[in-house]
């Protein structure tokens, strides 16, 4: 979810140099366990998404390793389990975030629920917390690209 959504808006997001923020970053989705390793994304989720006006992509499940984490510039976990494993991994702490942190209306509702076991409502439901953060971390992205990346 959170990976189609920021493409989504990244995609739309105008940078001050007339591109688009979607057009000069790459954003990719793993697991922290192998549980659905090589499988496409859940039926379930693409649903909510396109319910929402989102574009699922072509998603094939894979997970992080150690060797993996040096490739990003930025890692965004979606709770603070998650977080908790890629620090074990080895994640730098400087570029490792909770995604609701850029959400300022989460308030201590840190982690983003796995909807696995819900209905269609708890996927939904999902769906508009994920948003909500990933706008502010578009925001946050544009607004670095324009002050200190962009050219």
């Amino acid at each position: 979810m959170a990976e189609s959504i920021t493409r989504a808006l990244a995609d739309a997001a105008k940078l001050e140099n007339g591109s688009t923020l979607g057009s000069v970053l790459t954003v990719s989705s793993a697991g922290t366990g192998p549980w659905h390793e090589g499988e496409p994304m859940d039926s379930r989720t693409a649903a909510a998404l396109i319910r929402a006006g989102y574009e699922p992509h072509a998603h094939i499940a894979h997970q992080f390793s150690s060797a993996t984490l040096t490739h990003y510039g930025l890692i965004v976990a979606l709770d603070r389990r998650h977080l908790q494993t890629l620090r074990s991994l080895g994640a730098d702490a400087h570029r490792l975030y909770l995604l609701r942190a850029f959400d300022p209306v989460s308030g201590a509702a840190a982690d983003v629920p796995d909807p696995y076991y819900g209905d269609a409502a708890t996927f939904d439901a999902c769906v508009d917390m994920i948003a909500a953060a990933c706008k502010g971390l578009v925001n946050e992205l544009i607004a670095l690209w324009d002050t200190e990346l962009g050219l």
